[in-house]
């Protein structure tokens, strides 16, 4: 694995996104989280999962500078994976927390959501889903994510808006569910999913995906129709200058 690290201690998993400096989103890591998934879910041992990043990233999202760069082809079929992998991991079974150890934006945003709970560090840190400034257009699986954990009418303000929230914010909307220093943010997220594993096992993972079903079936069905949208503005002048920008100001030299 080239993009995330895993390690087991008493029956949990504790998978690492350990990308570069940010921990941006490409193929690689999509694929590599959700093979990983998928063996964790099917191996007896393991009664539960946290996902966490590193230094001062969760993940700043997807990788706009590798994504800029595909043909049409290349980003139809990454969409395909993104949103194949977003329904997955909202259709995991066993206990899933997400230990946000700095900024979580957009895809960030999107992985943590799919979990069952999150806890944040204090500081400096942004989180949610700014698709729309960035010249995104926001599919209905991820609006649906989005709305399970604010409410419809927060959801749909915050994502027309693009709104980032500091962690204090987050912890207000719903959007995380404890914050906590740095120093203890793992400690903190093993406190919740182990009482989540501490539950029969069968009984816990069956509530959890009867209490998820509408959420499931929105993000597993079939997304052709809101992907072709989305390419066609992908690909239109006015988000590839949006995009260009962006990209042009994460290479600027730090002075």
């Amino acid at each position: 694995m080239n993009t995330i690290s895993t390690s087991v201690k008493d029956r949990l998993a504790i998978i690492t996104l350990n990308r570069g400096k940010s921990n941006s989103i490409n193929r690689e890591m999509v694929t590599e989280l959700s093979d990983m998934l998928h063996n964790i879910e099917n191996d007896d041992n393991i009664g539960g999962v946290i996902i966490t990043g590193r230094e001062n990233f969760f993940s700043a999202g997807l990788d706009l500078i590798e994504l800029y760069h595909y043909n049409e082809e290349e980003a139809k079929s990454f969409w395909h994976l993104f949103l194949n992998f977003t329904a997955k991991i909202t259709a995991f079974k066993k206990p899933l927390v997400a230990a946000i150890n700095g900024h979580s934006p957009a895809g960030g945003c999107v992985i943590a959501l799919a979990c069952d709970a999150r806890v944040m560090v204090e500081g400096k840190y942004i989180i949610g889903l700014n698709e729309v400034p960035v010249g995104i257009i926001v599919p209905n699986s991820i609006f649906s994510l989005y709305s399970f954990w604010l409410g419809k009418a927060n959801a749909y303000r915050n994502l027309l808006a693009g709104k980032l929230f500091s962690p204090e914010e987050a912890l207000n909307v719903g959007l995380v569910d404890e914050l906590v220093k740095p120093e203890s943010i793992l400690t903190a997220a093993e406190r919740r999913v182990r009482k989540y594993m501490a539950f029969e096992a069968n009984t816990w993972q069956q509530s959890k995906l009867n209490l998820r079903k509408e959420l499931i079936a929105t993000t597993s069905a079939d997304q052709s129709a809101d992907l072709e949208i989305m390419l066609t503005q992908w690909w239109s002048p006015s988000t590839r200058a949006i995009l260009k920008s962006l990209i042009d100001n994460l290479q600027k030299p730090k002075s």
